[in-house]
């Protein structure tokens, strides 16, 4: 997966925005996919008009554990936001994650300014599961 310093970097070469979307969705292809067993309702991201299941994985016990996440969508666009999203946060230790918003780095790029309504929506929701996910993480 390719780093959100990678991916800003990318973002500023490409200066159409018809360039800027299929490189989201070149990003989605390159995601791994989600098994079946994990796209479950559990998962699933509420406030997506598509569908997009994130799973989030802590690496120990501790009280800040380093997060990783898996995440899949059954849009081409979507699941290109999901791994930008899952590159903003995976692998960090949950108190960044929690206090870390990853629509500032989509304003930064100015992808939320292209983004519908829904797909604005549905991005901000996936970012406010995965931050309680952290806090979570952090209060268990």
């Amino acid at each position: 997966m390719a780093s959100i310093e990678q991916i800003i970097d990318d973002f500023a070469y490409l200066e159409e925005w018809e360039d800027r979307y299929r490189y989201v969705i070149e990003l989605g292809k390159a995601m791994p996919d989600l098994s079946d067993d994990k796209k479950t309702a559990e998962n699933k991201v509420q406030g997506c008009a598509s569908q997009v299941w994130v799973v989030s994985h802590g690496s120990d016990d501790s009280a800040d554990p380093v997060m990783t996440f898996e995440g899949d969508s059954d849009a081409h666009i979507v699941r290109g936001l999901v791994a930008i999203v899952l590159s903003v946060y995976s692998g960090k230790h949950a108190s960044e994650i929690a206090s870390t918003d990853a629509i500032e780095v989509f304003d930064k790029i100015g992808l939320v300014e292209h983004l519908s309504a829904q797909r604005a929506n549905g991005l901000r929701s996936m970012v406010k599961r995965i931050r309680q996910e952290a806090v979570k993480m952090q209060a268990a």
